[in-house]
């Protein structure tokens, strides 16, 4: 018998919108640990907001939301709030009922400031981490470290001469070159700065971002966005190492922590300071042109441990291809290298979240 097709619309649900999400949703695993990561940023969260005053926008329905952004791909928060008005599983994941008001899209604005300049998102990731830390998946010690470049929200044409270059030696090139991007500025992102990674490409307004991923798992444990530099890799690892070593518990202290890289990491400097710290050199040395940089010792090169970290040091390159695929580190929409550093370790916390997912087991 044909159904008909009636026109009246019902007047009241009688399914919750928590029924309404699938028990075996992917979302429902990263909600538990999202949730799980926030409550222990609530005393942190308590310091950000004053006590008195008009109520503001749960800070955890605003990370929610900005989470959701990265892992649904989706272009602006203008656009997340559309779909918050109407995606029932967007409302859920960020905590809305469906009868309510969805916020204005500037809340996002007003807002990032203030949890930018109260590193809510380096605190964020050190939460969850304590989640992939209580069920023994992170190495405490053997890392991977590596850099990826993150173009710009600015355009080729906005670069206009420097008033105040810089002198020669102080230049961000090898040795303190003065380059191109040192004597140009946007006028849209004065801090993006034109680089290429690979002499064959084009120079575009850029960013770096960095990671380094513990080995056992492919977590990423620290993470941050610099300006294009070349010696910003080398520097920015260092930091990541000194940040992680501190909180650092490895399960047998007399064995050394091991750094495995690839060959844009070769440097004199970089790794002697790797050996006051006590780490490993596990770097890909040259095999043609360059040799002069390779810096290694005899018994660095025959750690049979070096082969592992160069295997494992594949998949830090996956982090970098899931934030660039189809999701918004590929370009950037943000301008100011606070904001791009806030966006960029956001956009690795939802990469953990998603690896963890496979690796913590849940039932709804």
């Amino acid at each position: 018998m044909r159904g008909e097709d009636e026109k009246q619309s019902a007047m009241f649900s009688y399914v919750r919108l928590e029924q309404r999400i699938p028990s075996d949703h992917p979302l429902r695993s990263i909600r538990w640990m999202t949730d799980r990561a926030l409550e222990r940023m609530s005393g942190k969260f308590d310091e950000l907001y004053a006590a008195t005053g008009r109520p503001s926008i749960a800070p955890e329905r605003l990370i929610r939301g900005q989470l959701l952004q990265v892992l649904y791909s989706l272009r602006s928060e203008r656009q997340l709030i559309e779909q918050l008005d109407y995606n029932l599983l967007f409302r859920w994941f960020v905590g809305l009922e469906m009868d309510d008001e969805v916020w204005d899209v500037t809340v996002f604005t007003k807002n990032r400031e203030r949890l930018i300049s109260g590193e809510v998102s380096q605190g964020l990731l050190a939460s969850v981490l304590v989640q992939a830390r209580e069920n023994n998946l992170l190495s405490e010690e053997h890392f991977t470290v590596d850099g990826t470049l993150i173009q710009a929200w600015a355009g080729a044409r906005s670069f206009a001469e420097k008033s105040d270059p810089p002198k020669p030696g102080a230049g961000s090139g090898y040795g303190g070159e003065v380059l191109l991007r040192d004597k140009v500025e946007s006028k849209t992102d004065p801090e993006a700065r034109l680089f290429k990674k690979a002499t064959a490409d084009k120079s575009v307004p850029s960013y770096q971002g960095h990671a380094l991923m513990e080995n056992r798992s492919g977590l990423v444990v620290g993470a941050e966005a610099s300006q294009s530099a070349t010696n910003a890799e080398r520097e920015v690892a260092l930091d990541l190492l000194d940040q992680v070593l501190v909180t650092a518990q490895p399960s047998n202290p007399e064995q050394q922590v091991t750094l495995g890289a690839d060959t844009q990491y070769q440097d004199e400097k970089f790794i002697e300071a790797l050996r006051q710290r006590a780490i490993a050199p596990h770097v890909s040395e040259y095999v043609k042109g360059n040799l002069g940089k390779n810096s290694l010792h005899e018994a660095e090169r025959a750690d049979p441990r070096r082969s592992i970290s160069q295997r494992k040091r594949k998949l830090i390159e996956r982090v970098f291809g899931w934030g660039k695929l189809d999701r918004p580190l590929r370009q950037v929409k943000l301008r100011g290298l606070k904001r791009v550093d806030w966006f960029f370790r956001l956009v690795i916390i939802a990469y953990d979240l998603v690896r963890m997912r496979r690796l913590i087991p849940f039932s709804a």
